[in-house]
Parts: structure tokens; sequence; C-alpha cells
């Protein structure tokens, strides 16, 4: 019979759990506000503009920059310089701590600003090629074009973001950084509303209020996190050193990332390529999917996975690498503990979901119905994505950053294969889909690699808890589909108050169930999180 607690743990380890799982917390609490504001946003987003030409051609215009900000910002950036930064806080002196944070601040400005003038510059020639599905259609290739010149900039300011994260997270605060992209999400909102009429006034597509907010709204993610960043004594130094020892190591770190990256993001402007030569509107059904399941892989993911960085980063350091073993499977616990019911209960309410964000306005009925459809197998792969996370920030932590990026040749390869298949069976509903199944194979291959490197992960204990959150996960899932349908025959989805209604009933119905079923299942690590997460709160 599995277990009915944890692995024994000695009073440092359960001290450290207890931090690590209050960091998450942390991390989660800021990212879930900034994932709702963010949810709020493309709410306004689908208000405004349904989904059409002008959705289509904007969706377009963000990928191109986004390319390039998982290239070099966030977890790129930070795989590469958290690690390096945190060995600098633990064994130099500040002052050439700092000084070596302004040297890569001032590196980045000069090398990711010069590759903005260039996108802009070239962004009509680069919108031909990512939009080629849009060649019969002029005035929306046109207004794609001007979409990602307003947007490129979006890429110097979300990069200087990533740099402030990176050296928070290595001081250890957490909150801050993930309640920066807020600030993003508020910007992006206001924007937009109070240009609408003003654009529509003067015959300009009202889209472009959406790019502009896009653009303010990442210098604002950067601005509020300087506050903390002088707190904990960093000022600015107009220093250029590209013959440091500590730049280079971030830079020969960062090449295998940028190319990993480089691979995904690749996969993604395949997919969007491929996705224009569907019917209109797909492009956007498989978005507006992709940044729901987003809130859920995004928020565990992110939160574990950065918390995980810095954390085995300190654990790695002149050990070995089987010093993050514990860490890792406290953290797996927390993957499955936290990922796993909100994928099944999302799953069976994806439609309740979708209704509630976005059908609004011009946003339709049968445009519910199609997003859900491909929010539903999205879900399949958020585990995935947060666990896969978790297993990358164990390779970054040892300086490896070349296994994850040969992985993703290979998993990136595997997608597109899948895609061109699939689309001409499934339409637009084979992208969701082959990334589900993906990011499995990804995870899969990961695990086993770190696995082999450090010596043993305590797989059966990860497998044990998984599997009965599994279990305890699709209880709720079904709970939760029922009691949606249930009230669904009492409640008609009129107005905003309703369609709440038909999530937040059913989805706690599911939570409830969920907590019943790991209690009944053991699944011991649910409660010692959510003891952890409340320590300060509750007895005990």
């Amino acid at each position: 019979m599995a277990q009915d607690t944890p692995p024994a743990a000695g009073p440092a380890t359960i001290a450290d759990e207890t931090r690590f799982t209050r960091r998450v917390g942390l991390f989660s609490l800021g990212t879930l506000l900034s994932r709702i504001l963010g949810l709020a946003r493309e709410s306004v987003f689908a208000y405004l503009f349904g989904a059409g030409l002008a959705t289509d051609a904007f969706n377009v215009a963000f990928r191109i920059p986004n390319f390039f900000r998982d290239l070099f910002a966030e977890s790129a950036l930070s795989a590469a310089f958290v690690p390096a930064f945190v060995r600098s806080l633990e064994h130099e002196r500040r002052e050439d701590t700092w000084r070596f944070g302004a040297n890569i601040l001032n590196t980045l400005a000069l090398s990711i600003g010069l590759l903005v003038i260039l996108g802009i510059v070239f962004a009509p020639a680069v919108v031909r090629v990512v939009a080629m599905g849009f060649a019969d259609e002029p005035a929306k290739l046109q207004l794609t074009a001007l979409l990602t010149r307003v947007m490129f900039p979006f890429l110097l300011f979300v990069v200087f973001a990533a740099w402030a994260m990176g050296i928070l997270n290595a001081c250890g605060t957490f909150f801050v950084p993930a309640l920066a992209p807020a600030s993003f999400n508020v910007v992006s909102i206001l924007v937009p509303l109070l240009a609408y009429g003003f654009f529509r006034a003067r015959g300009t597509d009202p889209i472009l209020g959406m790019a502009i907010g896009v653009t303010l709204g990442s210098l604002a993610q950067f601005l509020v996190q300087v506050p903390q960043l002088r707190r904990h004594g960093f000022r600015y130094q107009a220093v250029i050193d590209l013959r440091s020892p500590r730049l280079r190591r971030v830079f020969t770190r960062w090449v295998p990332m940028v190319f990993g990256y480089a691979t995904w993001q690749v996969n993604f402007l395949v997919n969007t390529f491929l996705l224009t030569f569907l019917r209109e509107g797909s492009v956007t059904w498989v978005s507006y999917a992709y940044r729901i399941q987003h809130l859920p892989a995004g928020l565990f993911g992110a939160a574990i996975g950065s918390v995980a960085l810095a954390e085995y980063s300190r654990q790695a350091a002149g050990q070995e690498p089987s010093a993050i073993r514990d860490r890792f499977r406290h953290a797996m616990g927390l993957v499955a503990a936290l990922s796993l019911p909100s994928a099944a209960i999302l799953l069976a309410l994806a439609p309740e979901v979708v209704a509630l964000i976005y059908q609004h306005g011009r946003f339709t009925p049968s445009d519910t119905a199609l997003t859900s459809q491909a929010l539903m197998l999205y879900c399949l792969g958020i585990w995935a994505a947060a666990a896969t996370r978790n297993c990358a920030a164990g390779f970054y932590s040892l300086g490896d950053t070349r296994t994850p990026a040969f992985v993703a040749v290979a998993v990136v390869s595997a997608n597109i294969a899948i895609n061109l298949v699939l689309m001409r069976l499934i339409g637009f509903r084979s992208f969701p889909l082959a990334a589900a199944v993906t990011g499995l194979a990804n995870f899969a291959a990961l695990f086993l690699l770190l696995r082999r490197h450090t010596g043993g992960l305590a797989g059966r204990q990860v497998a044990s808890v998984t599997l009965r959150t599994l279990a305890a996960s699709a209880l709720a899932g079904l709970a939760a589909f029922g009691a949606a349908r249930l009230l669904g025959t009492a409640v008609k989805p009129t107005g905003i108050p309703s369609q709440a209604l038909l999530v937040f009933v059913p989805g706690g119905i599911g939570v409830g169930i969920y907590f019943l079923c790991a209690r009944l299942l053991r699944v011991a690590e649910v409660f010692a999180a959510i003891r952890q997460l409340l320590g300060r709160f509750v007895r005990q």
C-alpha cells in the first residue's frame, strides 16, 4: 500500500522544503494575479475585435517579437544568468556582483537594441515569410507589418524585465518579479480601451491600440521591478567589459539556450505559418486556447521552475550533481499536486471557461465551441509542461544547457511532422494535440537523461505520487463535468454573472472532490504542500 506520509526527512530538509514551497506559493500568487489580468486583457481583446482579419493580423504580428523574446529573455536568460549570479553572490564581493549585473544589462541593451532596429526596418519582409498564407489579402499583410513594427520595441523592454527578474530571484525575491507582468496587462488593457474611439474616428484600424499597449506594457513590466532592485543594493553602472570571464561564461551557456529556444520558436512560427492556410479564425482560436491553458501551465510551471533554478543552483554549487535529488522529488510532488487537478477541471469546464472569458461583443458561440475544442486538447499537456520546466532547471543549475537544446530539436521535429499529417484531417485541432503529445515526450526524455546525470531522482516515489494524484484529479474532473451539465439545465449563460456561476460552482465542487479523493488515496504531498504554503496562517 502506498505510504501515507512523504519520505522521512531531517529538520534541515523539512525547513528547506517549506521554504521552497512558500517561495513557489509567493511566485504563484504573483503570477496568478498577472495571469488573471492577462485573461482580462484577452477578454477585452475578444470583446473589441472578435475573431477575424484584424485579430489574425495582430496574433501573427505579436508572434514575431515573441519569437525573439523566448530566445533572449525570460527562461533562456534566467537559465544562463541565475546560476552564475548566485555563485557571485555567495563567493564574491557585493560590489563585484553588482558590476557583473550591470555589465550584463548594458551588453543586452546594445545587442538587443540593434536587433530591434533591424526588426523594425525589415518587418514587411519578415511578415511576408511568416504570414505567407495572407499573400492573397494585401490589406491583411500590410496591417500585420505595421503591427509588427509597433510591437518590436517590446522585445528590448521585456529583456530588461527578464534581467531584473533573474537578479531578484537569485536574491530570494520571487513575488515582485512574478507580479511584474500584471503591469504589462494593465497597460495593455487601458491603452486599447482608451484609444479605440480615437483611432476609429481617424479611419485607422483600432487594433493599433493593442499593439501600442503591448509596447508600453513591456516598459512598465521592467520599471516596476527597479525599486526592488535598489532595495537589494543594485546601482546602475555604465560599464561594458566584453572580456569579463563571468560575462563570457553566461553567454557561453546562453548560446545552447538560444539554440534550444530557437528550435521551439521555429516550431511556433511554423505552426503559425501552417495555420494561416486553414480557415479564417484558426490562428485566433488556437491562440486564445493556448493563452487559457497557459494560466495553469505557466502559473505552476514558471513558479516551480523559477524557484527550482535558484534552489538547485545553490545546492549544486561546489557539490555533486546528486545534491539536487531530494529537492527535485519535492518539486515533482508540487507539480503533480498543483497542475494535474487544474488540468482535469479545466478540461471538464472548457466550454464554460471560454464563454466566460471571450464570449462577449463580437466573439460568437461558434467561436467559443471551436476555441474550447483546442483548449481541451491543450489540457492534456499541462502537467508535462510544468514537469519539463522542473527537469530543465536541474540541467541548467548544473551548467548543462546543451542537453535540453538537443532534446528540443527532436521534439520540435516530431511536432511539425505530426501537424503536417493531422492538419489535413482535423484542421486546427492538430496543433494543440501535437503540443500535448510531444510535451509528454519532452518530459520523458529530460527526466531519463537527468536521472542518469545525477545518479537517480527518486523515480518510484515521483511516479507513485503522480499516479495517485492523477486518479484524484480525474475524479475531480468528472465531478466538475457532471455538475456543469446539471447546472446548465437550470442556468442559461445570458451574461457574465451566469457564465461565472457555470464555471465557479462546478469548479469548486471539483476542487472539493479532489481533496477528498487525495485523502482517500493517501496523497500526503497535497496536504503537506497546503500546510507549508499556509504555515504562517494556520497551525501545523
